[in-house]
């Protein structure tokens, strides 16, 4: 079926990024890349999103997939998720070392040259921030979401 349909294109996605509560004495920070098919039809989303954070002009983190991605014949509505993991700043303020911090990501979809920036929100959907120490935000497969 996938065979039949155009890639995703960016501007038919709706993207929503989430940062997950830190969990006690980690080093490590989850959030959720998630992204809805607003386009009048069916799309197939191929590969990883194109995904990064960074300040202005200066230092940056980009995603970086971790196995497979198959592609995913995502119809008008159909949501795919894809968990991120990086590393974060120490308890309560960004050190020396972590100098990607930043209330927006840059975002596209797999095989598209075109970004989009979204705003970085917590669990509760309230603005946040994403405090990055490194340059690399580690990506899981794409999984369509049952509803």
């Amino acid at each position: 079926m996938a065979a039949l349909h155009a890639n995703c294109t960016t501007k038919n996605l709706r993207w929503k990024l989430t940062v997950l509560k830190k969990l006690p004495r980690s080093t490590h920070r989850e959030a959720r890349l998630s992204v809805v098919n607003k386009g009048a039809q069916p799309c197939v989303f191929h590969g990883f999103p194109a995904f990064a954070v960074h300040v202005g002009k200066g230092p940056e983190s980009d995603g970086k997939g971790q196995g497979p991605a198959l592609p995913i014949d995502l119809r008008r509505g159909g949501t795919v998720m894809t968990s991120l993991r990086y590393r974060d700043s120490y308890q309560g303020r960004p050190s020396a070392l972590c100098q990607v911090s930043n209330v927006e990501a840059v975002v596209a979809a797999p095989r598209d040259t075109f970004d989009r920036a979204i705003p970085v929100r917590d669990e509760k959907g309230k603005r946040s921030r994403m405090d990055v120490c490194g340059t690399t935000i580690w990506m899981s497969p794409p999984k369509q979401v049952a509803e």
